[in-house]
């Protein structure tokens, strides 16, 4: 619109008409950007890490808050909580650890437990008795090879009974502040979408995803795709009319593109809804993010 206002004087009163009859065109194509700005097929690889890193810095300002949601105080706890996620939300764990650790707060505790005692608290995340084994177990090891205490290398990590790269990754970024990409599902879904990759399998995502950022990147990359993909860019209908990197996305489109509707999509802070944490950083709750209720609340 800007590029209309400049004339003045006479000449402005001649061409009053030009602009009000081209002013539907250049509204019908700022309504929908992302027609023209779908990447090309045959983009380029440059463009591509051009592209990808521009997606993170527009998401680093939508979601300056981003963290883990996972509520934790230690290494042991996000890494019991992260084990517990599997095949559940983080706010179910959210709400089921607080038991969990306030009656078993140790690795020597929680591998020391009577397993049904264990089980009952874990009832609310699912596949409860596997769990159950997964957290005693690893709970085991830490006290049998590393003096009750988290390893802070991958290695080590995936040694654990239940954790995989994705967990361990998780633990490394967040609770060691070594770098690492968490590829859950929000993760995959997305960079498939944005076209960073078309691979399936969870380590040759990461490793083509890893390719495109810096090192120093990657675990708050890990915290702006997963928080844009459980708000925004859903599984079964994502929000693209609210989508604030809709002209970066090759999948515009596939879900509700009229803004009011989108917006009626919104899930968490963005929605009015509370988040997944019951102890969110303050920096969420300055944003207007709300805290989960407690299990068994409302």
């Amino acid at each position: 619109m800007g590029e209309q206002i400049p004339t003045g004087g006479k000449k402005a009163a001649k061409v009053t008409k030009k602009p009000v009859k081209n002013t539907a065109p250049v509204k019908k194509a700022a309504s929908t950007p992302t027609e023209a700005s779908k990447p090309p097929k045959d983009e380029s690889r440059t463009a591509l890490v051009r592209r990808a890193r521009r997606i993170n810095r527009e998401l680093a300002e939508v979601y300056p808050y981003a963290h883990p949601e996972l509520d934790f105080e230690n290494p042991f706890q996000l890494l019991v909580a992260t084990v517990l996620s599997a095949q559940t939300t983080d706010l179910r764990v959210n709400q089921t650890t607080p038991a969990l650790f306030t009656k078993y707060p140790t690795p020597e505790d929680l591998a020391a437990a009577d397993p049904e005692e264990v089980e009952e608290i874990l009832r609310p995340t699912g596949f409860f008795r596997a769990k159950t084994k997964s957290v005693m177990g690893l709970s085991k090891a830490l006290v049998a090879d590393f003096g009750g205490e988290v390893p802070g290398r991958l290695e080590d990590l995936v040694k654990l009974p239940g954790v995989g790269r994705k967990t361990a990754f998780v633990v490394l970024g967040n609770a060691f502040g070594r770098p690492g990409l968490t590829v859950d599902t929000h993760f995959q879904r997305l960079v498939r979408r944005w076209r960073w990759t078309d691979a399936t399998e969870p380590d040759k995502i990461e490793a083509a995803v890893a390719a495109l950022f810096p090192k120093s990147d990657w675990t708050m990359l890990s915290h702006h795709v997963i928080f844009h993909g459980r708000r925004i860019c859903h599984a079964r209908k994502p929000a693209c009319g609210a989508c604030p990197i809709a002209p970066l996305c090759p999948a515009y489109g596939e879900g509700e593109t009229d803004p009011e509707k989108a917006k009626k999509l919104l899930k968490y802070e963005k929605g009015g809804f509370p988040g997944q944490r019951l102890k969110p950083p303050q920096a969420y709750l300055d944003a207007g993010g709300k805290p989960a209720p407690p299990l068994g609340a409302g």
